[in-house]
């Protein structure tokens, strides 16, 4: 099991990942930010669309509400993305905020995308949506590489580093 800190920083972490992979997207193209490259989500803007709507899914199932991955199509732009995002990071960073050990100890039932129902463990299920975030934020870098683009770095010791540097951890 994790505790609430480990919980705490690990998605203090991941929206630090994120935020730094939102702004490396602004010296995309529009064309660039949505070019079909073939992917398991075709465009940097799919895959990032991806991980927000998983975050959000997933913060949906926490709180016992039903909901389905929204449409990449949805955030024509960066802009419309990033702004839906800070939302989904805001909501998600503050119902983690608010975890004690007994909450990340239970289980909670949800249905999955083909409306299959499940029962998993908080914590465990928080473990795995961070890794999810990781593994796609790692597409989106052979993305960039694909694109010619600059990727930025967004491993979790970086995020450690930058925070003692600034007297966080």
């Amino acid at each position: 099991m994790i505790t609430p800190e480990h919980a705490r920083t690990l998605f203090t972490y991941d929206a630090w990942a994120n935020r730094r992979l939102l702004d490396a997207c602004s010296a995309l193209t529009p064309e660039q930010f949505t070019r079909d490259l073939g992917s398991s989500f075709r465009s940097v803007r799919d895959t990032m669309a991806h991980i927000m709507g998983a975050e959000w899914l997933w913060l949906e199932r926490f709180q016992g509400r039903t909901a389905s991955l929204p449409g990449a199509d949805q955030f024509p732009e960066l802009a419309s993305l990033r702004a839906r995002w800070e939302q989904v990071e805001r909501d998600l960073l503050a119902y983690i905020g608010g975890l004690t050990a007994a909450d990340l100890d239970r289980s909670f039932d949800y249905r999955d995308m083909k409306g299959n129902p499940h029962s998993s463990v908080l914590w465990q299920t928080l473990q795995h949506l961070a890794n999810h975030s990781t593994y796609h934020r790692g597409q989106v870098t052979t993305l960039f590489r694909q694109l010619g683009a600059k990727p930025i770095g967004t491993d979790m010791i970086g995020f450690y580093r930058e925070s003692a540097a600034q007297g966080a951890h």
